[in-house]
């Protein structure tokens, strides 16, 4: 099928000129008007590869039908090449405003206008491939986009199930956890906001703070390994039962490493972090490291706090819970492990939410 030419000029003697010119490679449309050019337009621009156009007409000029094209957005898939006798620069400018691809002047050279045509039409005819191209590949990229999407839901559908599990089995073998979980999420939701807000150079993002929250679920993870008869003691722990009951944290980590593959390595790391060094100290009396200052990863000193905080409100088999103006007594005062100055700023700013969230939770 021929490529089809839209001429419009009201001198009849140009357009047949026009006509002979390019009828060979191309199948001919006229219109003496630009009113009669918009109606031909509208019904058939989707085979009109190029129109050939005069400026000045009866009834509508070429300005007119340009501002048309432009209003129906036919111009960017359309080329115009205005038929001009004039060497205005004025005139000029006014159709490259509108997107005109070029000129041909009068009088009309045959070869010139051949050549003209030709490259303008193969040009579009290009672009116009191209744009679509990159549409095809554009639409086949948000299909991509939203599968890997789907399949990061689930992934974390499935990290949350991993530790939701784990987290199940230690509340079963510590009987006095009870809602301990759920509290130290909580209470790290609120500290990790504030950390996030106050301290932007820990780099916590939206994401990272919904991680550690989840993760802090296996702080206790290394419990399971823990005999009942130290585990569950209402008493006093022995030096030997206490040294036995701190390696829940080195057994934690065991325990997250030991399932690497079955989680996304984020969610692991925190976990690992959060089970192994949630009892590190920032004076670096903590254990089973001794790790001191920001050597302790922010997860773990997030949830170390939020750790800290719950076990002194609640009551334990081996102790009475401590009243909430107490508990932030001892922990600012260091009394229950030395915190970082900026955890501690944040903890003070928190400390409502703190008390409010412990009474919701009790």
């Amino acid at each position: 099928m021929q490529r089809k030419v839209l001429i419009v000029d009201d001198m009849e003697i140009n357009r047949e000129i026009l006509t002979e010119i390019l009828q060979d490679e191309y199948s001919i449309i006229t219109a003496e008007n630009g009113r009669q050019a918009l109606g031909i337009l509208s019904e058939r621009r989707e085979e009109i590869k190029i129109v050939l156009l005069d400026l000045v007409m009866p009834e509508m000029d070429g300005f007119a039908v340009l501002q048309a094209m432009q209003e129906r957005s036919m111009l960017g898939l359309i080329p115009v090449l205005v038929i001009t006798g004039e060497d205005s620069v004025e005139t000029e400018r006014r159709c490259f405003d509108y997107g005109v691809s070029d000129f041909i002047k009068k009088p009309f050279d045959f070869a010139l206008v051949q050549r003209r045509v030709r490259n303008i039409v193969e040009l579009f005819l290009h672009k116009n491939e191209l744009e679509h191209l990159v549409d095809v590949q554009t639409d086949k990229l948000k299909v991509q986009y939203r599968q890997l999407q789907e399949q990061k839901e689930k992934l974390e559908q499935n990290n949350e199930k991993i530790i939701e599990v784990l987290g199940t089995v230690v509340e079963y073998r510590n009987l006095e956890s009870g809602m301990h979980i759920q509290r130290v999420k909580s209470f790290t939701k609120i500290m990790a906001e504030y950390i996030k807000r106050e301290y932007p150079e820990y780099g916590l993002t939206d994401h990272q703070v919904d991680v550690i929250v989840s993760a802090s679920a296996l702080h206790d993870i290394g419990k399971i390994c823990i005999p009942d008869s130290v585990l569950l003691k209402p008493g006093k722990l022995t030096a030997e039962e206490f040294e036995c009951m701190k390696s829940h944290t080195t057994k934690g980590g065991e325990i997250i490493d030991d399932i690497d593959d079955a989680w996304d390595e984020e969610y692991m790391k925190a976990g690992y972090e959060i089970a192994r060094h949630h009892h590190e100290r920032y004076g670096g009396r903590g254990y089973p490291d001794g790790l001191a200052g920001e050597d302790i990863p922010i997860s773990a000193q997030i949830v170390s706090i939020a750790d800290v905080y719950d076990a002194l409100v609640t009551e334990r088999v081996y102790k009475k819970a401590f009243s909430k103006e107490e508990t932030f007594r001892m922990i600012m005062a260091g009394e229950c492990g030395e915190f970082s100055p900026k955890l501690l700023r944040c903890f003070e700013m928190a400390r409502p939410e703190f008390e409010e969230m412990a009474d919701k939770l009790k």
